[in-house]
């Protein structure tokens, strides 16, 4: 993740649109998978100037808080709620996490316009017991009602999270190299951090020696830092290493990994009185041991590097470091490494000892001695400021970099004929400006340097004519193809999808099938719910082949003949594939087919039979489990080769998806039941993020209920108004029954409620009350009675 407010330290962004500035970046060949942001509008910092006591109830208040421009009245019921405090409110119009919108209403008859939150509401911490008891956030500031709350959450910021291709290295994967790609692309310049620190007369030299016995380290240096104060990180600190899915730990670690996601270079710290006065960097024994600071004891091989003090190893060089030297609460002096490995030693170690870090991953890529130097002098910098250290002067180093300069001498005309269109000399200059890569112009030929952190780029005019292309728009080249008529392509995230659908439907047991696009003319006509016009092939290799499919059903028939033939009983299969239409519009869908038992016990028994409600249950599964819970129904319909009787539309927010049913007995005797879904349509929808919640330690109730409706109403009627009755106590409803003609044009739906409650223990008097609320709204409104026995 590369957080844009940590970029804006560097290259100035004020007025930028982050999100076409993504767009941007996209095209300039570094891919944006996802622009992610927590602001939450309408969320203000608000003083409680008056709380008082809700006269209808015995744990609610009615605040009076100032929000900035006016004093609102909020109901609000935490315990810790009082006059005096600051607090966070979410004002009307606010939508928090879980698309819970904020709405001015009255409470009991009180009006409250707002909401004052916890953190848990706001998805800043997790809704644990712990937190739910503390109550809402007591804001310790002196920032003035009215201000934006995001301030202080952390949540004004916005992160991208990038897809960089394995050949661009390590230049994106921090946050001054992704800097950089975000001045060349705006044409700004990018401003370096203040590295700058105060040395003591005290030399590292007199200190430390190092000594380097391996190929596989070009370069090492270290400084040396005493009087360190192990403390908490700063806020910001902290802020930025959690948007980049680091935990904070102290200030020292976290300046550690807060330098390696500015600089890209990892460092490592050891506490330089466990240290020694000595470092020796080797290849490692055979079979040597060393314990690392996850606390395992590691054995490893002459392909290692180790860092050691000259008798046994204390660091996995480029991996993880040992325990024997690790930085503590009571460490005082440190020494600090920065460091190139060969990254070809780098990702074997890891992989070998399975300790792929974020540190690993940047030495696997390959790093710049220029950075190297430069991240050395920044983490001084930052433990001087925020630890209080005093740094020794010199720094130890040993450097078998080649530092010769990679120079690439070309002429436009070369660049031309590369990217086949035009551009002049003065083109080119300024797309050189634009990457910061330093040239001279004479005699018609540019003579560019390229810049030391940008270890892709090799020394030849391939390498230039591409960043020149990506910068200069691969939008704006001149194709020289035909113009043709194009259609619209695949979604991008359709493989995605598929592949969550896929690996969901195997593990509920389905079989993946594999079958031809084209079909019969007589499977084709088959199916057609959609009535799509076909395309028929002019000149078909057979005439088994000759139709294009628009549905995947009758291709999961022919699947389900030839496994019969063979004696298969039980059979449960799905298929995903793309269909086509007459006019060659494009369509992924998922096909599902069972027959026989879908669950046996051990003696071969049917537990489960493959019927139309287990079917109906495996579609709900998976649209639950892509996010689409709560959104989709099931309406009764005829449909061509489906029981009428038996088979459904499937409606995802109230248009049409798919279907399912049973396979009409006339088109196939035996009990088949299939369903249909469009993949390409559930791309389209917006996803909500799934939410977990901690299981209740309090015992819950289960009531059942049995009630008798006409033979048209549909069980959702009934289970839509029995959530819309429970309320928050009503934790889930399941049918577990149907008893059809109990009487003339009447059937009987019996429901199993669940009753719980995450905070307390419930009493049969709150339940039963709501259980007869529950009846009596359901008489009412559905035309149903309840069922006596």
């Amino acid at each position: 993740m590369i957080s844009l407010n940590w970029v804006k330290d560097y290259v100035d962004l004020e007025n930028e649109n982050l999100q076409e500035l993504a767009v941007k970046v996209t095209k300039a060949g570094v891919n944006i998978e996802k622009v992610v942001t927590n602001h939450i509008d309408h969320l203000v910092i608000g003083e409680v100037l008056e709380c008082v006591d809700h006269p209808d109830s015995d744990h609610l208040h009615i605040c009076k808080v100032n929000v900035g421009e006016k004093v609102v009245q909020i109901v609000c019921g935490a315990s810790n709620v009082r006059a005096g405090i600051k607090v966070i409110v979410a004002l009307p119009g606010a939508i928090l996490p879980g698309d819970f919108e904020i709405k001015a209403g009255k409470i009991r008859g009180e009006e409250s316009n707002g909401m004052i939150c916890a953190l848990f509401e706001l998805g800043v911490e997790e809704k644990t017991e712990e937190n739910y008891a503390r109550g809402i956030e007591e804001l310790d500031t002196d920032l003035e009602p009215g201000t934006d709350a995001n301030l202080i959450l952390g949540t004004d910021d916005t992160l991208y999270e990038l897809d960089v291709h394995k050949h661009r290295n390590n230049d994106c994967y921090y946050h001054i190299g992704f800097a950089y790609e975000i001045a060349c692309i705006l044409n700004k310049k990018v401003h370096l951090p203040e590295a700058g620190y105060k040395e003591m007369k005290e030399n590292i030299k007199d200190y430390m020696h190092i000594q380097v016995d391996t190929d596989a380290c070009p370069y090492y240096t270290a400084k040396m830092v005493k009087d360190v104060e192990i403390k908490e990180s700063p806020e910001f600190i902290k802020k930025r290493l959690i948007a980049a899915g680091m935990r904070p730990i102290n200030n020292v670690v976290d300046i550690s990994n807060y330098v390696m996601l500015e600089y890209g270079q990892p460092l490592h710290f050891f506490d330089k009185d466990k240290l020694g006065d000595q470092i020796l960097v080797r290849d490692a024994l055979e079979n040597e041991e060393i314990v690392t600071l996850d606390g395992v004891k590691r054995n490893l091989k002459n392909s290692d590097i180790v860092i050691t003090d000259t008798k046994k190893p204390v660091c996995v060089a480029g991996v993880m470091g040992g325990e024997n030297t690790e930085v503590d609460e009571n460490t005082k002096t440190i020494l600090i490494e920065s460091a190139i490995f060969d990254a070809v030693h780098i990702r074997y170690t890891a992989a070998r000892l399975d300790l792929r870090s974020e540190a690993s991953i940047r030495y696997g890529k390959g790093l710049s001695y220029e950075y190297t130097d430069a991240a050395l002098d920044r983490a001084c910098y930052l433990l001087e400021k925020y630890a209080g250290a005093k740094v020794l002067s010199g720094t130890l180093k040993h450097d078998k970099v080649d530092k010769t300069d990679k120079i690439v001498t070309f002429k436009t005309s070369e660049v031309n004929t590369l990217l086949g269109i035009t551009l002049t000399d003065d083109d080119v200059k300024t797309e050189l400006e634009r990457l910061d890569f330093p040239y001279e112009f004479k005699k018609n030929e540019f003579i560019v340097t390229i810049p030391k952190r940008r270890l892709d780029i090799d020394p030849n005019v391939n390498d230039i004519a591409e960043e020149i292309g990506r910068l200069y728009g691969y939008h704006n080249l001149v194709s020289t193809l035909p113009v043709v008529p194009t259609r619209r392509g695949v979604y991008v995230g359709d493989v995605k999808i598929r592949k969550e659908i896929s690996k969901r439907l195997r593990v509920l047991g389905l079989n993946e099938t594999k079958t031809y696009t084209l079909t019969s003319p007589e499977m084709a006509k088959t199916f057609r719910y959609e009535e799509k016009e076909q395309i028929t092939l002019p000149n078909p290799m057979s005439i088994d082949k000759s139709v294009v499919r628009t549905s995947l059903i009758p291709s999961l028939i022919n699947v389900y003949d030839y496994n019969k033939a063979r004696n298969v009983k039980d059979i449960l299969l799905y298929e995903i594939a793309k269909t086509y239409d007459k006019n060659y519009q494009e369509e992924s869908k998922v096909a599902l087919l069972i027959k026989g038992a879908y669950l046996t016990n051990t003696w071969g028994n049917i537990n489960v039979p493959a019927d139309f409600y287990t079917l109906k249950g495996i579609i709900e599964n998976l649209l639950d489990y892509l996010g689409f819970k709560n959104r989709y129904t099931f309406k009764k319909a005829i449909l061509p080769e489906l029981h009428p009787g038996m088979s459904a539309k499937i409606l995802l927010d109230r248009e049409e998806i798919g279907v399912i049913g049973r396979v009409h007995p006339s088109t196939k005797k035996d009990e088949i039941y299939v369903a249909e879904l469009s993949m390409t349509k559930l791309y389209e929808r917006q996803v909500k993020p799934l939410k977990f919640k901690e299981a209740s330690k309090f015992p819950g109730m289960v009531k059942d209920v049995a009630f008798i409706i006409p033979e048209d109403v549909e069980s959702e009627v009934i289970k839509n108004q029995i959530k819309k009755s429970g309320g928050r106590l009503l934790e889930s409803c399941e049918v577990f029954d149907i008893y059809p003609q109990i009487e003339e044009g009447k059937k009987s739906l019996a429901f199993k409620l669940s009753f719980q409650d995450p905070t307390r223990t419930l009493e049969d008097k709150e339940v039963l009350e709501v259980f007869h609320k529950i009846i009596d709204q359901v008489e009412k409104n559905c035309n149903a009675k309840v069922r006596d026995k």
